[in-house]
């Protein structure tokens, strides 16, 4: 018989968190979802308001919402934990999780936010990038960035939902930019 591996471990140890906000969450009637994993407006006083600039990527509004993260996370981010490692893709997540944090904080003081979504955008763009070659911006790059940026766009102004399209685009850009900063550490110097 097979053992299992915990092949990529980045990846499952934020679903094992996110499964556990998810499960504290129901316990608690959502307090500790709004007081630990989702972030909004709230005095700097408040330490956390510094928890929550991190910790809004693990929680979800329900399970449907864990799943739809969930699943694109599961495939999309252990390819890329191989090929970048460990360390590097923690700090592109945690990266991501502060700059969509503070946006949040920042633009949007009437509402919260909470789900792995720029994660996974900010994956699902990484991703794109990592057949860059030579210095080269990919092809799939392009046509992930306009199907993917025009689905949000068109839903920020035709869609009337509790989706936060501006974030995804947010973790779209995060992947983007650090997928180029790892991938011009990666290149010879006279290559970029």
């Amino acid at each position: 018989m097979k053992k299992l591996q915990y092949n990529s471990p980045v990846i499952l140890s934020f679903f094992l968190l996110s499964l556990v906000a998810l499960g504290l969450g129901a316990v608690t009637e959502k307090w500790t979802t709004w007081t630990f994993f989702s972030v909004y407006r709230a005095p700097l006083t408040d330490i956390f308001t510094y928890v929550r600039f991190f910790g809004h990527i693990l929680g979800h509004a329900d399970l449907d919402h864990f799943l739809g993260n969930m699943l694109l996370l599961l495939v999309v981010g252990p390819p890329l934990e191989e090929k970048y490692g460990s360390a590097t893709l923690l700090t592109g997540i945690l990266l991501t999780a502060l700059v969509s944090g503070l946006l949040q904080f920042i633009c949007f003081p009437h509402a919260a936010l909470l789900g792995a979504s720029g994660i996974v955008f900010m994956l699902i763009m990484l991703a794109s990038l990592s057949g860059m070659k030579d210095g080269k911006i990919p092809l799939t790059l392009v046509l992930v960035a306009i199907l993917y940026l025009g689905q949000e766009v068109y839903s920020i102004l035709f869609v009337k939902d509790s989706v936060a399209n501006f974030m995804h685009i947010v973790g779209g850009a995060c992947g983007t930019a650090f997928g180029f900063g790892v991938a011009k550490d990666r290149l010879p110097r006279s290559q970029y």
